[in-house]
């Protein structure tokens, strides 16, 4: 079974391609649609049937790299956390491939774009099942290009194409990391195999390795360096400038990589993880700062932006955030519980706001919307259900995983926590801000829109409305279901020996215990921030254009997007290109070619010429010639007797 619900997708995804090739759109929809279904049920089943109950099991594919002492299976691992993985990767996707249908349906390249889904599904699930860190990184190679083909389907948009290339190569920076951190274990341990790395680490953890003529820690270099390739899958603070642009692709695109799957890895790989990185304090330390920093540098950007699906991608980074502080304050529970309630309400609010693009003719920019929640209602319903679970809102998904996440912080009972959750409470707070402004730009106030836009706006078709629906009772439900059996008292019967968590890490267990007061707080800036939103965009109109005035540079720095693109264009981007161009004029053209190729052909041209000169065609120049020779000759011959 759990090698079905891995590979199904990818024989959908080349059977769409195949259909894909014969320009067959019904047939590219079937094969990738009931792949992926199929591949839903099974992994639903195997999380009831067996991971609940707490079976684990490790299914042998092959072997796959055989090198001296060097080997390496092909193996599916199948625990608490590969089951929670595969249902959230599964359920989404197989959402995503049925909204699609709907969405994509004027694209002349549909059976392409199902083709691509499904294998970015299939990279993600051998991902999760991993046994070790050289399929893992094969998976985590997989979504990227995956994501890269997803990102630029438009390729014919120069900002597709050239957001799927900044995409490819900030994950590339991560990922070179991730490789130093696989080679660092390897040279500590001298196997990739999760459990034998697993085994060793509380003796490596007083252990140092030498790196850049430096004796450090080792676990802490490991997990340091694994945690960069996180940074750019998950895009954390400073490796983050991929995930806004991303927004190029198709909408369908934006949820299923960027609300449940890819972006998640990296909180996913730190999880699993976590019976080596328990034994590299700093690095979990390391962890939660920047988890908290994103988590409020994102919130910052978020709500002074007017497109639809940048608001949501930067609240997916903020949210990526508050995940990350969890396992840094080893929450590992919580982090995959938040991880997992986020997947539906994410994925719920970018197919919204893709219902909205659709009903608008294709408009993204807020300040054009307004005045439709009565001719899109269901839409409308669905984004009100979204928003409430992202804020935090009682009974909604977020409301449980988010406030676990927060107490847990504050129980960890040290600085980095308590500064993780300060940091939170204030994102909690614009959170609620963004999200009903984004509420209210769209659907509230007068149509901004043109007459003949506002004349065609409607209600998407059933097979983009299914599966928002589907999506809305896990925003609903799945934080009030899923609570006890993730982060209840009774925690690790589930998550077994999938999770390790140090019996001097005491987060988990004290944030059951934390004051009234610090439960209470995010729903509190949590009804402040809709108020504020409310007094501003529906009280108020003016209200957001004077604030913009009053605090022109804050202001600013914020829609700009704190400047960060700006610098890396300015420190990295220009030099490397002035750097490019220099050694291409003078180092390839210059020095390589002109003394290479070119010159070697230069060479050969201008003897050529030379020899062209002496056939003249006249018989007194070859006369005089052989005259020359003679003499030359003679004299030869001459000397040589005379000698």
């Amino acid at each position: 079974m759990i090698t079905a619900i891995v590979f199904l997708p990818l024989l959908g995804a080349i059977g769409a391609g195949i259909f894909s090739l014969m320009k067959n759109d019904r047939g590219g929809f079937i094969v990738s649609i009931g792949g992926i279904m199929l591949s839903m049920v099974l992994s639903w089943v195997a999380f009831i049937t067996m991971a609940v109950p707490g079976i684990n099991e490790t299914v042998f594919l092959a072997k796959w790299i055989s090198s001296g002492g060097f080997e390496v299976d092909w193996a599916l691992r199948y625990d608490a956390l590969t089951a929670v993985m595969m249902i959230v990767v599964t359920t989404v996707s197989a959402m995503v491939h049925l909204y699609s249908v709907g969405y994509m349906s004027h694209d002349n390249a549909k059976p392409r774009f199902m083709a691509y889904l499904s294998l970015f599904t299939f990279a993600m699930l051998m991902l999760v099942t991993a046994d070790n860190l050289v399929q893992m990184f094969f998976g985590w190679e997989g979504v990227g290009v995956a994501s890269y083909l997803l990102i630029g389907f438009w390729y014919h948009r120069p900002s597709a194409h050239e957001a799927a290339m900044k995409a490819f190569v900030v994950n590339r920076v991560g990922d070179f990391g991730y490789a130093l951190g696989i080679f660092a274990i390897f040279a500590m341990t001298g196997s990739v195999q999760l459990d034998e790395i697993f085994a060793m680490a509380p003796d490596l953890a007083g252990r140092s390795i030498e790196f850049l003529s430096f004796e450090v820690p080792a676990l802490e270099l490991a997990g340091m360096l694994l945690f960069i390739g996180a940074m750019g899958k998950s895009a954390q603070l400073g490796l983050h400038t991929w995930l806004p642009d991303a927004m190029e692709g198709p909408t369908p695109v934006s949820a299923l990589i960027h609300a449940a799957t890819m972006v998640t890895a990296g909180v996913f790989m730190v999880c699993r993880l976590s019976p080596m990185l328990e034994f590299a304090p700093f690095t979990l330390d390391f962890i939660t700062i920047v988890g908290a920093l994103t988590a409020i540098f994102a919130a910052t950007i978020g709500f002074t932006q007017f497109d639809i699906k940048r608001v949501i991608a930067y609240s997916t980074c903020s949210q990526l955030g508050y995940m990350f502080f969890a396992a840094g304050v080893s929450a590992y529970p919580a982090a995959m519980f938040h991880l997992t309630t986020h997947a539906f309400f994410k994925a719920l609010l970018f197919l919204g706001a893709g219902s909205v693009i659709h009903a608008l003719s294709d408009e993204q920019d807020m300040r054009r919307m307004g005045g439709v929640w009565k001719k899109i209602p269901f839409t409308y319903s669905m984004m009100w259900i979204g928003s409430l679970a992202l804020a935090g809102f009682p009974f909604f998904a977020g409301y449980f995983s988010k406030d676990m996440i927060l107490e847990a912080a504050w129980a960890q009972h040290r600085f980095t926590g308590e500064f993780a959750y300060i940091l939170g409470i204030m994102a909690a707070f614009l959170t609620a801000f963004y999200s009903w402004r984004l509420l209210f730009m769209t659907f509230h106030g007068k149509p901004r829109a043109s007459d003949e836009v506002m004349s065609h706006v409607h209600e998407s078709p059933l097979v983009m409305t299914i599966p928002l629906f589907v999506l809305a009772i896990g925003a609903v439900f799945s934080g009030f279901l899923l609570y006890d059996l993730f982060v209840g008292h009774h925690w690790n019967d589930f998550w077994g020996n999938s999770i390790l968590i140090l019996p001097e890490h005491t987060a988990m267990a004290d944030a059951h215990h934390v004051p009234k007061i610090i439960k209470l707080m995010p729903l509190i800036v949590g009804v402040a921030g809709v108020t504020l939103a409310w007094l501003f965009y529906i009280a108020v109109p003016g209200m957001p254009a004077l604030v913009a005035r009053v605090f022109k540079p804050l202001h600013l720095l914020f829609f700009n997007k704190w400047f960060v693109d700006e610098l890396y264009d300015a420190l990295l981007v220009r030099p490397s290109v002035r750097l490019g161009r220099l050694f291409w004029s003078r180092g390839d053209i210059g020095i390589i070619d002109a003394f290479g190729p070119n010159g070697m052909s230069a060479l050969v041209s201008r003897f050529s010429v030379l020899c062209s000169r002496m056939q003249t065609g006249y018989v007194f120049h070859y006369a005089f010639a052989m005259l020359i020779g003679v003499v030359a000759l003679v004299a030869w011959y001459a000397r040589t007797i005379g000698g």
